[in-house]
């Protein structure tokens, strides 16, 4: 059975994945902090699983290196659990949204079997990039604070401005060389599409800025606005005991 897009198959993998994120907060919510951090601990590697398993399985290691913002969140997620580092976990409050848009437009996956390990090793490490990063704050384990608004969005596009330039600095080379995949096409990679948008929302951005790189910037006041809502009740509360 393949995964589909906006099919019954797909609709019903995204209320899984809810029920997975939901079921991990429910059972940890009355554990320990050690034992909350060793299950989340060991669930946050499955990201790094799938980076491997995509170097390894389809031949062509350089259309799959961790560059993309999945990817970077997935090597960043252990560590953030472990040590509950305040300024890259309200980063990923961010970037886990990067996660929950490859499990929704899912376009170039949706013909995917599902009892392949193909869609497991990306099925499951985006849910869990997703929700991890959520589960950190709602369990308590890691502080919520505005003041890591502006960190974040720097942060985020200092990462995107260096992932463009290993595009640039990746596809020169590898058209030099002639360097193909084993389809025989000449690979140009595209991570964190910063050349080619790849979906009709980041061709609406390249629409309004028609060049590369730039287009992205459009994203930037989403992402202040999507932070001011979600800092709301901390920004009130601090307002609030200002006025005290």
């Amino acid at each position: 059975m393949k995964w589909g897009s906006f099919g019954v198959v797909h609709i019903a993998s995204l209320l899984l994945g809810a029920l997975i994120v939901l079921g991990l907060y429910f059972g940890l919510r009355n554990a320990s902090k050690k034992v909350q951090t060793a299950v989340l601990g060991v669930l946050s590697f499955a990201g790094i699983g799938a980076i491997i398993y995509n170097l390894v399985a389809w031949g062509s290691p350089i259309e799959y290196l961790p560059l993309h913002l999945c990817s970077i969140n997935a090597i960043l997620l252990p560590i953030v659990v472990f040590t509950k580092n305040k300024t890259v976990g309200n980063m990923l409050l961010v970037w886990c949204l990067g996660a929950l848009a490859a499990l929704i437009v899912n376009t170039a996956q949706a013909d995917f079997e599902l009892n392949s390990w193909t869609f497991v090793f990306y099925y499951f490490p985006h849910v869990l990039e997703f929700g991890i990063p959520i589960l950190l704050f709602a369990l308590g384990m890691i502080e919520k604070h505005p003041k890591y608004i502006l960190s974040t969005l720097a942060i985020t596009m200092l990462i995107y401005t260096g992932v463009h330039f290993c595009n640039l600095g990746l596809n020169a080379y590898l058209a030099a060389n002639n360097i193909r995949n084993p389809a025989g096409e000449l690979i140009q990679v595209n991570y964190m599409y910063s050349i080619v948008p790849a979906n009709p929302l980041l061709v609406l951005f390249k629409q309004v800025i028609p060049y590369d790189y730039w287009y992205m910037y459009m994203i930037v006041p989403i992402l202040a606005v999507y932070l001011s809502i979600v800092y709301l009740p901390q920004i009130l509360r601090s307002k609030k005991k200002q006025k005290v």
